[in-house]
């Protein structure tokens, strides 16, 4: 176990027109650490989260990950992408496949497993988020809480070394947003490395080691769960767990 982080993401800037998305962004995060990245619409978590995979191109800053500089495109790009999970808001499931066979594609395609050995891992790993017995059915046959648990078994069936969780709950309906935070709960307590972009406070009090609150395109403060909750550093992050949590 190397103690060197797997995640260094290094004076990362990215504009979208005028809008200065991310402002000279810093992170470091550990090997099975949970990162849970918090703030207003519009601060820059999503784009944060989808820079690190590099799903928006940096303007400037870098991104290593394990070591390696994630690449700019090409297989060498593809190689890295296929050691970071990501989960969507929207589930991004193949309409037209099985959830057996949407979990089973990369490691076949990606990881040139054997169709067989894939095959027991998916199922494995869809008993595990609890959707085993879906394993032959269509997305669409699915509730959006099992959508979210098979995209979560998908990433997973590559070994992932980090997993990137973008909002995960907030297309769900309230008694599905539950089941997912379960597995992600489960995930975290068996040492996944996650950065979780979630308005879920409850998630990020049981679940992050660090949470991170940003404003504006920049990290406006950092702390541990208990500390955050209880005794926010900064007026802005007061401000928006007032509002957050009254409700």
């Amino acid at each position: 176990m190397s103690d060197q982080p797997l995640v260094v993401v290094d004076q990362l800037h990215k504009w979208f027109g005028d809008v200065h998305a991310l402002d000279n962004v810093d992170l470091t995060v550990a090997r099975g650490e949970v990162v849970v990245v918090l703030g207003p619409s519009g601060s820059g978590k999503s784009t944060l989260c989808r820079c690190i995979n590099r799903l928006e191109r940096p303007d400037s800053g870098t991104v290593t990950i394990d070591g390696a500089v994630v690449p700019e495109e090409g297989k060498a790009l593809a190689r890295l992408r296929a050691d970071v999970g990501m989960v969507f808001q929207s589930f991004n499931l193949f309409a037209h496949k099985t959830v057996l066979q949407n979990v089973t594609l990369g490691p076949v395609k990606v990881r040139k497993m054997s169709k067989s050995a894939a095959r027991d891992k998916a199922v494995a790993l869809l008993e595990r988020v609890g959707i085993g017995e879906k394993a032959q059915s269509y997305p669409a046959e699915l509730s959006g809480g099992q959508q979210q648990r098979a995209a979560i078994a998908r990433a997973l069936a590559m070994d992932p070394k980090l997993m990137l969780f973008d909002e995960p709950t907030s297309a769900l309906d309230p008694e599905m947003i539950s089941e997912v935070l379960d597995v992600m709960l489960e995930l975290a307590e068996e040492g996944t490395t996650m950065v979780v972009v979630s308005h879920e406070m409850g998630f990020a009090r049981s679940a992050a080691r660090r949470v991170i609150f940003m404003d504006q395109g920049r990290i406006v403060e950092t702390a541990p769960p208990d500390q955050f909750f209880t005794n926010p550093g900064t007026d802005r992050a007061k401000d928006f767990l007032a509002k957050v949590l009254a409700h």
